[in-house]
């Protein structure tokens, strides 16, 4: 009983579900071992990033390998498979996005974009790129925060399609705007406890929403969901030092929970709420 519950077939496991708020996007996290995926296509775009082991696969007449930290990247429409590239298989996550969402960012992004984006290369070995897309599933998958989904998932796309799409497209400039990215902050700072979305950014902006996260990161030194999150800190902070409970101080400034709290307090502050309200002494 005991070596077969160590048999290859029972390590292997899958998690499929669907982002209603990007086009019913679908995902994959999964790790195969003996599992072959056979000839194929799909209508949208594969994009995933190998996180362990080697995926081999045939593709466009060829057949590929993809290690570790590595993105692979099929375009809508191509026949292709999906197997084990050593023993002890791979593991990786995929994002299987619309073309019409590629096409939005191109055309937010990108000086006269009209084209379907179209990726030459299956397999690109960008660390960058890959650890971005990983950041971005992750994020699509525990993220409570709405603006930062918003936010990763744009600002993906866009890398991908600047580095590696077949025409190397030109950004679009970007000006000050100081007058829009006030109106952010202000709204920012007073909205806290919500659960804002980079649309909803936008429209108070008045600004495209690739435009208004690289004028914000431009003039601010920061994406405005890391802006949202330090606003919330600061405000927790001040609850805390007046002695309301870490649960309490999560309700009322917008974390989702007091993990979520304490993860976020941690990474601005450098010590947990607990210890940061712990009186001296």
């Amino acid at each position: 009983m005991d070596n077969a519950a160590r048999t290859p077939a029972r390590c292997e496991r899958a998690k499929f579900w669907r982002q209603p708020e990007f086009g019913n996007l679908e995902l994959l996290r999964a790790t195969y071992i003996t599992h072959a995926f056979c000839r194929h296509i799909h209508e949208a775009y594969t994009i995933g990033v190998i996180e362990q082991g080697v995926e081999k696969f045939t593709y466009q007449g060829e057949m590929h390998f993809a290690p570790a930290g590595t993105v692979v990247i099929v375009n809508p429409g191509e026949v292709h498979t999906g197997s084990a590239g050593v023993e002890n298989g791979w593991t990786y996550r995929v994002l299987y996005p619309d073309v019409s969402l590629l096409q939005q960012a191109a055309a937010e992004a990108f000086v006269g974009r009209q084209v379907m984006p179209y990726f030459p290369q299956a397999v690109i070995d960008d660390r960058q790129l890959a650890q971005q897309i990983l950041q971005l599933h992750q994020s699509l998958e525990t993220s409570p925060s709405q603006l930062e989904k918003d936010t990763r998932w744009l600002g993906t796309l866009v890398k991908l399609i600047q580095r590696h799409a077949g025409d190397r497209p030109t950004l679009k400039q970007i000006g000050k705007q100081d007058k829009p990215i006030a109106r952010i902050r202000s709204y920012l700072e007073a909205n806290y406890t919500e659960n804002i979305s980079l649309e909803k950014l936008a429209a108070i902006a008045n600004l495209s929403p690739f435009y208004l996260l690289r004028t914000f990161r431009d003039r601010v030194g920061m994406p405005p969901y890391e802006y949202l999150t330090q606003v919330r800190v600061a405000k927790a902070k001040r609850l805390l030092s007046r002695g309301y409970a870490i649960a309490q101080v999560a309700q009322q400034t917008g974390f989702a929970d007091q993990s979520h709290l304490t993860r976020q307090f941690k990474r601005f502050v450098g010590v947990t709420p607990g210890k940061y309200s712990k009186p001296v002494g």
